[in-house]
């Protein structure tokens, strides 16, 4: 039997002039992919969520969704995106299904935008025809050179993927499908910064570049962030807080927090000196703009958090995508509408704790206003003097921060003079 429709929210009154808006991850196959990532963070859902052999997102919680999602949000712009698992799997005409949504239940005031995170190994002519033609932004995943990228990005039964990768970009980019790169920093690529920022700039031919730090507890697959034992979590610069001890807090293939604060400072360097105003960097960007005074582009150096959700192909919301776990459920679409799950108290709650959790090592950080505690997922280690909630990657995040200021005088230079890339 069907579920009965879900009425329609009850917006919270707000001045007048004020927007309402926030985003939510959607994972319409769960956690089914075709490849076997040794890093993914999500493929453990399955057993966690007791997600189906072949989990997939019905008509009626997808309409549910489009529908309850855009009469949520009173912006001018609503953004749909698309992940997994690899949402390709699905086939087009799940995707022509959303398009049709969509359009019926936009808002005449309201521009709709999808957008699409993929291995890019299932990619072909159709797929590409179908992107460009309903204007789909593409995330494609590559570490690399093909000796970096494959090391962790295997198929399920081993082997290469990195060929199928420069091909889906070789397609994307015949039929001008825009696209970016999403790039994971592990522990192996970090040693080679300028291998993998050129590779992905002149040989993946992006010029739209994500870096992601490969960041996670041992306990990861069981154990929801913020519900780790205190007294388990070790002291910031201890040999138990970098990755590689049999005790270590983080898992093998977790970047090590040093080599990631060199990692982005040799890249910026690079980026500085040759495609400043070029290639567009997510964390450089934001770095600049913060140094700048104004809002942080992204979720993990803001200030507070909250409007970055998840929702899985059963309806089931969650507050992050990264705190996909049962501690962490919101509810479901099916019983609760999107815009009282998304403005819910619980749901501030979460995104105020970023920033009151903080302990009194950050607070009298210099860099404050640029980090603001990183992802609190990240939240690992505890300060020299014992206090919980200091970032794993603090050392490195320091180092960064540190870096870019003596190039910051000439930014807002050229900021003044009009001379800086929007994006």
């Amino acid at each position: 039997m069907k579920n009965m429709p879900v009425p329609k929210g009850m917006l919270p009154p707000q001045p007048e002039g004020y927007k309402h808006r926030f985003h939510a991850m959607v994972k319409p196959v769960g956690a089914r992919c075709n490849l076997n990532c040794t890093y993914c963070y999500y493929l453990h859902k399955k057993d966690l969520l007791h997600q189906t052999a072949t989990p997939r997102m019905s008509d009626e919680i997808l309409e549910q969704h489009i529908r309850q999602y855009i009469e949520a949000q009173t912006g001018d712009e609503v953004v749909f995106s698309w992940q997994g698992g690899e949402p390709t799997l699905l086939g087009r005409d799940f995707f022509y299904k959303v398009v049709e949504l969509q359009a019926r239940y936009k808002k005449p005031s309201q521009r709709i935008e999808n957008d699409l995170q993929t291995n890019g190994t299932l990619l072909d002519t159709e797929w590409a025809a179908f992107l460009k033609r309903y204007n789909f932004l593409v995330g494609l995943s590559c570490d690399g050179p093909a000796r970096l990228h494959d090391l962790y990005r295997t198929g399920k039964g081993g082997g290469s993927t990195h060929e199928k990768v420069m091909a889906a970009a070789r397609l994307l980019r015949r039929y001008e499908v825009p696209f970016n790169a999403l790039c994971v920093v592990n522990r192996e690529n970090v040693k080679y910064p300028l291998d993998v920022y050129r590779f992905l700039t002149r040989e993946l031919g992006v010029w739209r570049v994500q870096f992601l730090s490969c960041v996670e507890p041992g306990v990861f697959c069981d154990t929801a962030p913020q519900h780790w034992h205190a007294a388990s979590l070790p002291i910031v610069g201890t040999a138990q807080a970098r990755p590689g001890m049999a005790d270590s807090v983080v898992t093998p293939w977790s970047v090590d927090p040093d080599e990631w604060g060199r990692f982005l400072c040799r890249v910026w360097d690079d980026w500085y000196r040759r495609d400043y105003g070029k290639v567009h960097v997510d964390l450089f960007e934001t770095a600049v703009v913060q140094s700048l005074g104004w809002p942080s582009q992204r979720c993990i150096t803001a200030e507070f958090c909250g409007k970055g959700m998840a929702i899985e192909h059963n309806g089931d919301v969650f507050a992050c995508d990264h705190y996909v776990y049962p501690e962490y459920k919101a509810g479901n679409i099916l019983e609760t509408h999107w815009s009282t799950l998304a403005y819910s108290q619980t749901q501030k709650q979460f995104a105020f704790s970023k920033r009151h959790s903080l302990p009194k090592y950050c607070l009298q950080c210099r860099h404050l206003r640029l980090c603001w505690g990183e992802c609190p997922k990240n939240r690992l280690v505890r300060t020299p003097d014992g206090e919980v909630g200091l970032n794993y990657l603090c050392s490195g995040l320091k180092q960064f921060y540190t870096h870019i200021q003596r190039d910051m005088p000439e930014i807002m230079r050229r900021v003044k003079r009009g001379r800086i890339r929007q994006g």
